[in-house]
């Protein structure tokens, strides 16, 4: 490789960390994810996703004008090839407080799963109440996913699809047990930048498959009709994602969001009724014009520059 291909690619990359950086950033902002005194409990499966999550969060820790303690936790469910010294080496020279959580869940879920079923669903589960139980014994006051943009676009489709629900995964949630934060302060990140990142970092990636599970197959045909559509019709899932963050209960259909039943008339809410109108949309999805490097980012509770 050349002189100026090694710089262009580097000055790529430094785009690319700043950019993650900055939308990491402005959604814990957004949604106030991290404050003062809170202890972040980083949940690392060893994939790409919550490799860059840390990676995001120890460098807010270093930059942010809040205190903040990150620490990271591992579930080792005894997965057969499962390589426990990955984790443990590179945490160790991050020099970052961490925990390896043993349970052998591997062996529950094949004990209750027939052959051939999927098995993510109990593991699932079991991974939950397992991390939930850890974060009170850890002292965690928030507990951080590396779920990103993407997942929170699938899952609502998932929902809408096959669940009959207009409902996705939220950037900051309260757990299903009642005690704990969950937060995702990727929430504004795309996958394809994550895995590039993820690459770039030479992450030691562990494999997700090694239980023999395949992945939930209708998550894999949400996913690649994402992917067909923001390759045949560039800009669409950026504008999908916007429409998630501008929702209008008054022109939807539930009516414990909205009170239709107290509309009087006169009261035009919204815009009125527009439905016999021609459409007119714009030629290009929305939030597609601007290049993300070039688009002005209001960090309210957390900069990072």
């Amino acid at each position: 490789m050349s002189h100026s291909q090694e710089a262009k690619q580097a000055y790529s990359l430094n785009k690319l960390q700043k950019r993650l950086r900055r939308l990491a950033g402005q959604a814990v902002g957004d949604f106030n994810m991290i404050e003062e005194g809170d202890r972040v409990m980083v949940c690392l499966s060893g994939g790409k996703d919550s490799y860059t999550l840390l990676d995001v969060l120890q460098h807010l820790q270093r930059v942010a004008p809040i205190k903040f303690d990150v620490f990271a936790i591992n579930l080792d469910q005894k997965q057969p090839g499962f390589p426990e010294h990955i984790l443990p080496e590179y945490l160790d020279t991050l020099g970052i407080e961490y925990k390896i959580v043993e349970e052998d869940t591997y062996s529950i879920v094949k004990d209750k799963i027939p052959e051939g079923k999927t098995t993510c669903s109990l593991c699932s589960r079991l991974r939950r109440g397992i991390l939930y139980r850890t974060a009170k014994e850890m002292g965690a006051t928030k507990i951080a996913l590396g779920h990103h943009r993407d997942d929170m676009i699938e899952t609502m489709f998932l929902n809408m699809f096959y669940g009959g629900k207009l409902k996705g995964m939220p950037p900051k949630l309260m757990s299903d047990d009642g005690q704990h934060m969950v937060i995702r302060p990727l929430a504004y990140c795309k996958e394809a930048d994550i895995a590039r990142y993820a690459q770039s970092q030479a992450f030691p990636i562990i494999p997700c498959n090694l239980c023999g599970s395949q992945e939930n197959l209708q998550r894999k045909h949400v996913k690649a009709m994402l992917n067909e559509w923001n390759t045949t019709h560039p800009g669409r899932v950026e504008s999908i994602f916007t429409a998630m963050q501008n929702v209008v209960p008054s022109h939807l259909a539930d009516h414990t969001l909205f009170d239709f039943r107290a509309l009087q008339k006169d009261e035009v809410i919204d815009g009125g009724d527009i439905a016999l109108d021609k459409p007119e949309f714009p030629s290009v999805p929305a939030n597609a014009e601007q290049d993300e490097d070039e688009q002005t980012v209001q960090i309210q509770a957390i900069e990072l520059s």
